[in-house]
């Protein structure tokens, strides 16, 4: 049962940092295709 709850609080960690590093990179994409899509007046 250790073994498990360590291997997911890596697995958790692993995710943590994964988000911080590419973080900002997601904003941006979503940023860019919401307004793609109010300039082609698509669900906006």
């Amino acid at each position: 049962m250790v073994e498990f709850a360590l291997i997911l609080a890596l697995v958790a960690l692993v995710v943590i940092v994964a988000l911080l590093l590419t973080g900002a990179q997601v904003v941006n994409l979503y940023s860019n295709i919401t307004v793609t899509m109010c300039n082609y007046h698509v669900g906006c």
